[in-house]
């Protein structure tokens, strides 16, 4: 009866969970939005710094093909530098521990948001080449790190809400540095070093207040045996002392994976029995990247000036999208525990898909129907509607719920490296295509939002309010294994006749 009690009572948002979430989600998730937006409002101002520091040494400007170059190299080393920090992942985690990880994170923001910040009186556009890599590595690290570490933080019925904040502190990220790039705030010649630079910031206070939060339990119980840590974590985050039914669950989970031991990213994919689950993490990761979000904010600005928004007047047009976003994913905080996570993929790349069939009609015929413009406006916020509502934040969610301790942080390498590969591909690739295919471009990302929500729809359950051991016995069946991890290899130990009983 007691034991039942406790798995009631689970599912309090206590306050140490709740200041846990926001300062793990501000100190890091925050400044990937940030450092994505930042970068855009003071281009020409940026482009100008880079030709002027040019000319001080060598006395001539820098041509127009190297001058691209140069800026193009700016803007990738960001996705880079995200690359490199999902193949950090792994290794951080199980030596230094998802809190630990996320401190020693801190780095990567404190150093490069110096150096933006000091790139013009130093009058060196390669710092912030050096900073836009470093600061890249930070939002590797963090947007893999932070939905891990709450993921294992939080009870099972609040894993959904919880593992969608990091997405929504994304946004918030990307709001804040619309708004502070304003050409009246920050965007001007005197403010940019400091837009750049605030990123530091939410890196200081989170070195600052995590340290006085607990280490994720399970991190604890598995990886480093300390059942007394772990039990006086659960007590902080739960609120109430008898945290018995939860550790058993956690050691159970620990026996159901004895078998694979320590699980290296190649050996995660060889594995049949996590075959489906890392096929649905790259196609969902892949499909997210790959769905059009970043062209359809490259290309909102052409459209709201084509639909007669006025040259000064757009900077505020696409804050107001960034609020838009924001205020989605919020809705997705609340719904995530109340629809699932599979509705709210399904409804999502369903709507992008929409957005991107009538966005291409609307592009195509813009200048012969005179109203075809506000079409386009309403693609635009349509789609960034329903990718805040599932694609965004809910991949790195399902990461969390679908693999086991030891299989998740080289899954979240597995995905995390998806994710900012094809990030990068994209903002690679997307100004050639639209150079070659013009407003035929969002054709490709229809395809790739309608082949993601056929697989989604056939192959990804729902794990809303399950234990991690229920999800992996849904892909057990899945990938026609017997076991949860085939090998068996902790009978080894035992003589035949032990393990034939």
């Amino acid at each position: 009866m007691e034991q039942q009690d406790a798995v009631r009572r689970e599912g309090k948002l206590t306050p140490v969970l709740a200041l846990a979430t926001l300062i793990a989600a501000f100190g890091s998730s925050f400044q990937y939005g940030y450092n994505v937006a930042a970068i855009n409002s003071p281009a020409k101002l940026m482009k100008a710094f880079y030709n002027e520091t040019y000319y001080d040494r060598i006395g001539e400007y820098i041509s127009e093909f190297s001058l691209t170059l140069l800026w193009s190299v700016s803007v990738s080393m960001f996705p880079f530098g995200g690359f490199l920090g999902s193949l950090m992942v792994g290794p951080l985690v199980n030596k230094l521990g998802r809190k630990g990880t996320l401190l020693f994170n801190n780095i990567f923001s404190i150093v490069p948001a110096i150096l933006m910040g000091c790139s013009e009186v130093a009058k060196s556009f390669e710092m912030i080449i050096v900073a836009r890599l470093l600061v890249g590595i930070c939002a590797g690290l963090s947007s893999n790190v932070v939905p891990m570490y709450l993921g294992e933080l939080a009870p099972k019925n609040l894993r959904g809400a919880l593992g969608v904040v990091p997405q929504l502190f994304i946004t918030v990220g990307i709001l804040a540095a619309q708004i502070l790039g304003l050409r009246s705030l920050l965007a001007n010649e005197e403010g940019w070093p400091i837009l750049l630079g605030v990123t530091g910031i939410p890196a200081a206070l989170q070195l600052l207040l995590l340290p006085f939060f607990p280490e994720s339990p399970r991190y604890l119980l598995i990886q480093k045996k300390d059942e007394a840590a772990a039990k006086n974590a659960l007590r902080e985050l739960r609120g109430w002392d008898d945290v018995d039914a939860e550790t058993q669950e956690i050691w159970e989970e620990d026996r159901a994976e004895k078998a694979a031991g320590f699980i290296s990213v190649l050996k995660l994919l060889r594995m049949r029995s996590l075959r489906w689950q890392v096929i649905s993490i790259v196609v969902l990761m892949g499909g997210q990247q790959l769905s059009g979000v970043n062209a359809i904010y490259y290309y909102a600005d052409q459209i709201y000036l084509s639909a007669g928004v006025r040259a000064q007047d757009v900077q505020y047009v696409t804050a107001g999208t960034g609020a838009v976003n924001m205020l989605m994913t919020i809705c997705a905080v609340f719904v995530v525990e109340l629809l699932g996570r599979r509705v709210l993929l399904l409804l999502g790349f369903s709507i992008c898909f929409t957005a991107c069939c009538v966005l291409t009609a609307a592009l195509a015929l813009q200048d012969t129907i005179s109203w075809m413009p506000y079409v386009s406006i309403a693609c635009v916020i349509s789609y960034v509607i329903g990718h805040a509502l599932g694609p965004s934040p809910i991949p790195a969610l399902l990461i969390t719920e679908i693999f086991l301790q030891s299989s998740r942080p080289a899954a979240y390498m597995v995905g995390g490296s998806v994710h900012w590969l094809s990030n990068f591909t994209v903002g690679l690739i997307f100004p050639f295509i639209q150079v070659g295919l013009g407003a035929y471009s969002f054709i490709i990302f229809a395809m790739i939002c309608v082949l993601t929500t056929i697989y989604t729809f056939l192959v990804v359950p729902e794990t809303k309010s399950k234990t991690f051991i229920e999800i992996n016995e849904i892909f057990t069946k899945m990938n026609e294994v017997s076991e949860v991890h085939p090998e068996k290899e902790e009978l080894k130990d035992f003589p035949p006749s032990t393990a034939g009983q």
